[in-house]
């Protein structure tokens, strides 16, 4: 850039800079969201790679070659999404053949709660619209369809399992790469270096909170009674990466699943139950945990994931959190002028609050230095009985 363009870069009025910088968020969230077929699993099989690194170091601390590490780690990663995915299809497919059974039961729960309206005056006319999107045919066909979406993913699933095997290939030379970057700019080495060990934080919290909600999850439905408990434990550990609002995704299908199987009270009893787990872990104490280790407020995590959510779709809500943390560090870490951000975007409990400076002994103020006397300032008397006349 030359002396003059940056003259004028820098007399641009602040409105123009920020409509400028409007107007590129758009274009790049409009690409993002054209190109998430991409962005997603890429950045999905980036998160993982980033999680389970450091068993792949330890491996190789441990003696043994590069190449048997990264093998072993790639193993262990396909096996554990094959085995997401197998219960997953298994239960979604036992929830297809149990749903037709509870077909007059909610048809006499919606005339039910019909009628019970109609005694406060409600027109059933009125209602007729929002009591046939009440069908549990429609619901059926619904789970059908994500059944048929699950089970046809294939080109898909393999697509991210090729991802994960290149980058889990090259994450065995991840610190040399950044050695060299950090030797030539800092700033964006430190950044990386955030980045990454922010989000290896928010998935080992939210990892262990969510088989602490699943576990418990699914033994209180086994108690209760509920219907396949193994699938609703599983929910309840994907939606656990979902911040903020998880909990209600997770807490639907059972509630409704309890009301049908039994009535009113079992789904209160569902509701209460998962009150007490999930929204006291996943809301309260959790949110805590997850800002402390990342260094972002419960706003921003609950922003990022209205963001991302509508940008990537479903990916996207599952990776907010990181996801936020990499625009983060692109856009705020590697600039110290941007610096502040941080305090926006920051946990109350890692805001630094400045203090003012106290005065010390050395900083007191010297004693006021006596005037000169002028010339044509009287003698005093003292003068005079020095001597002078």
């Amino acid at each position: 850039m030359t002396a003059g363009s940056d003259l004028v870069v820098r007399g641009m009025p602040r409105a123009v800079v920020l409509l400028i910088g409007a107007a590129s968020a758009v274009v790049v969230l409009a690409g993002l969201m054209a190109a998430s077929w991409l962005v997603g699993p890429l950045f999905l099989a980036l998160v993982v790679v980033i999680t389970v690194s450091p068993a792949s170091q330890l491996l190789r601390r441990w003696g043994l070659p590069a190449w048997v590490a990264t093998s072993v780690l790639v193993l262990l990663v396909y096996a554990l999404l094959a085995g997401l995915v197998g219960v997953l299809v298994v239960s979604v497919a036992q929830l297809a053949a149990l749903l037709p059974r509870y077909t007059a039961r909610a048809d006499d729960l919606v005339s039910s709660a019909t009628a019970a309206l109609g005694r406060f005056g409600v027109d059933a006319e009125h209602l007729r619209p929002a009591t046939s999107s009440l069908d549990l045919n429609r619901v059926l066909g619904y789970v059908q369809a994500v059944l048929s979406s699950v089970t046809g993913v294939g080109a898909s699933v393999l697509f991210l399992l090729a991802l994960l095997l290149f980058l889990s290939m090259e994450a065995t030379g991840a610190d040399a790469r950044h050695g060299a970057v950090s030797a030539d700019r800092p700033g964006i080495g430190t950044a990386i270096a955030g980045f990454v060990r922010g989000t290896r934080r928010y998935m080992l919290v939210t990892t262990v909170f969510g088989l602490i909600v699943a576990v418990l999850d699914g033994v209180a439905l086994w108690l209760l009674g509920i219907p396949l408990p193994v699938l609703w434990a599983l929910l309840a550990f994907m939606t656990n990466y979902i911040p903020n609002v998880g909990f209600v995704l997770g807490v639907a299908p059972p509630a409704i699943l309890g009301l049908l199987e039994g009535d009113w009270r079992l789904m209160v009893g569902v509701i209460a139950v998962y009150v007490v787990l999930n929204f006291v872990v996943q809301s309260v104490i959790q949110p805590r945990f997850v800002g402390n280790a990342v260094g972002l407020s419960t706003i921003a995590t609950f922003l990022s994931l209205v963001l991302w959510g509508w940008v990537l779709g479903p990916v996207g809500a599952i990776l907010a959190v990181p996801l936020t943390l990499l625009t983060k560090a692109v856009l705020v870490d590697v600039d110290p002028r941007a610096r502040w951000v941080d305090a926006l975007l920051a946990s109350s409990a890692l805001v630094a609050v400045p203090r003012a400076p106290q005065p010390g002994p050395s900083d007191a103020a010297p004693p006021p230095a006596a005037a000169p006397q002028s010339e044509a300032d009287p003698p005093s008397d003292g003068d005079r009985r020095d001597g002078s006349t």
